[in-house]
């Protein structure tokens, strides 16, 4: 539960801000949350008899921003601009690619408050 509060409650927290940093955990923890839920979603639906394709839409809706601006932020971490996610093929390299160390254009490196133990577990 620790890690689902620190990735995806804290990237819905910060829902629209396209400002600073996020980590490759920061973004990919939200992606597989995102997913798992929305399949959550879609059984759910299927059992009740309600359109699961309904359920989903309505939470990928909800989720846009959130995930827009969390992408933005992944971007940075690399030190390229927010646009960059609109390039396809070339950001997902950028979402894998690990983020510059230390400070840059765009903020404090995301790590740079984390203990070893914690960027481990």
């Amino acid at each position: 539960m620790d890690l689902f509060s620190r990735y995806y409650v804290g990237a819905i927290k910060k829902y629209a801000t396209f400002t600073g940093r996020a980590s490759r955990a920061d973004y990919w923890y939200f992606v597989l949350f995102n997913a798992l839920i929305a399949l959550a979603l879609g059984i759910i639906g299927a059992v009740i008899g309600v359109g699961s394709e309904a359920l989903i839409n309505l939470y990928s809706f909800v989720t846009l921003l959130p995930l827009i601006a969390l992408a933005v932020r992944r971007m940075h971490d690399v030190n390229k601009s927010g646009w960059y996610i609109l390039i396809p093929i070339y950001n997902l390299i950028l979402y894998l690619t690990a983020g510059k160390k230390g400070a840059n254009e765009y903020g404090e490196d995301p790590y740079a408050k984390q203990t070893p133990e914690a960027m481990t577990s």
